[in-house]
């Protein structure tokens, strides 16, 4: 059975890494992976009781998930309809490239490690015809916005869907994690950043024709300020909520979206329904990536057989015994995620490593935690942000490779370096 059980997670591990290629989703690959692996270990197994257990703890655990996701996915989509995000790229004003580059590269590894990697990616690739007209400076800056809503997102609990994974398991703490990689998540970002900006020196902004007509409809200040803000403080608050009622994450991310949809319908219950059919939390719903969604769903179902029949604890010691190093492992678990998506790699290493022998906040899950998350920068398909402005920018991967894949490649060692450097000093 487990010859068989590996050879169909492979290949669906392939058709994931291959979905341009294939033109074939990777949330149909987790999906139909799931179900067959699933079904082979049913038949395998041979226990109801057993095999119904070990279900029944997979799907909770991947739930508490799914549900943390898709309650942060519609209150920042929520934001986004009452134009929110306008009260910070509006204030992104300068007529050097150079100085620009820096202005949105910082401005992203803040909202990525608020929001996550992902949202943070669309809107500020999303704003970049605003501000530039010429599409090859475009290409640049969309580079660096996908480095660093990966670096940004590496070191918040939210801000990256493997940390948050990580967070939501027990392998890091709120406090630890942002103590341990905030400095090395910033290096990855900076080291690609100045190389760019010197790059760009002396160049002027070359700003798109201004159009009369502002695109979408626009929301009152007021609105607009009270759901920005409400938005923000309820995912900021969710770390604290798990840290007080020690309630899982996706608890105080649902309370949260109740409250945020309470005030929403407060706010526009006077409006006419055409008015506010936009603004209310089930549009927003409707707006959220529901297949991103069933892809988690699909490869943490996966994982979770070959967990169950020790294939991930047996991959574990192999590693052990032929690279030897701890930090070399994790090392490759995060250039391996530029190639094949994070997600499942850093779902089949907490299936290797047990809490037990590496207990919270340890340097295996804090070094994974960047390496994974930063990791997918290298090359443009390793990460949701990057596919995301692959598609908003048209970036081809042959121009990725050659332009940035070298500039994330030198911050991600550099920001390995710097936490190895700094975990040595401290321990």
């Amino acid at each position: 059975m487990l010859p068989i059980l590996v050879s169909i997670f492979v290949l669906c591990y392939l058709a994931i890494a291959m979905e341009h290629p294939l033109r074939v989703s990777k949330s149909a690959s987790a999906l139909v992976g799931a179900g067959l692996l699933w079904t082979i270990y049913a038949f395998g197994l041979g226990d109801v009781h057993a095999l119904t257990e070990q279900l029944g703890e997979s799907v909770l655990v991947t739930a508490r998930i799914v549900f943390f996701l898709m309650g942060a996915m519609t209150i920042v989509e929520v934001v986004d309809a009452h134009n929110g995000f306008e009260l910070i790229t509006s204030r992104i004003r300068t007529t050097s490239l150079a100085r620009l580059m820096w202005l949105i590269g910082l401005v992203t590894f803040v909202l990525s490690a608020i929001l996550d990697n992902l949202t943070t990616a669309i809107v500020m690739v999303s704003l970049l015809p605003k501000l530039l007209d010429k599409h090859e400076d475009r290409l640049f800056f969309a580079g660096i916005v996908v480095i660093a809503a990966n670096s940004g997102g590496a070191w918040s609990p939210i801000g990256d869907v493997t940390t948050t994974m990580l967070w939501i398991g027990g392998q890091v703490t709120t406090v630890g994690i942002i103590k341990a990689l905030w400095l090395p998540s910033l290096v990855s970002l900076l080291v690609p950043l100045a190389v760019t900006a010197y790059l760009l020196r002396g160049r002027q902004v070359e700003p798109p024709d201004r159009n009369p007509e502002d695109v979408g409809h626009r929301t009152p200040p007021f609105e607009r300020n009270l759901m920005f803000f409400l938005g923000l403080g309820i995912l900021v608050a969710v770390p604290a909520f798990k840290s007080i009622t020690h309630l899982p994450p996706f608890m105080g991310i649902l309370l949260g979206l109740g409250v945020l949809w309470l005030v929403g319908d407060l706010l526009h219950r006077n409006k006419d329904d055409q008015d506010m059919e936009r603004l209310t939390l089930a549009h927003a719903l409707s707006r959220i990536d529901m297949g991103s969604i069933l892809f988690f769903v699909g490869i943490l179902l996966a994982v979770a057989t070959l967990e169950h029949t020790g294939v991930l604890v047996s991959l574990a010691g192999w590693l052990d015994r032929t690279v030897g190093r701890q930090d070399l492992i994790v090392l490759i678990i995060g250039i391996a995620s530029a190639i094949v998506d994070n997600v499942p790699l850093v779902a089949a290493s907490m299936g290797m490593y047990s809490l037990s022998t590496y207990p919270s906040d340890h340097f295996l899950w804090e070094f994974l935690a960047y390496c994974a998350g930063t990791g997918g920068s290298i090359l443009i398909i390793g990460s949701a942000a990057g596919v995301a402005a692959m598609g908003l920018e048209r970036i081809q991967f042959g121009w990725y490779i050659r332009h940035i894949s070298a500039l994330a490649l030198l911050g991600y060692l550099a920001g390995a370096g710097t936490y190895l450097v700094l975990h040595h000093l401290t321990r």
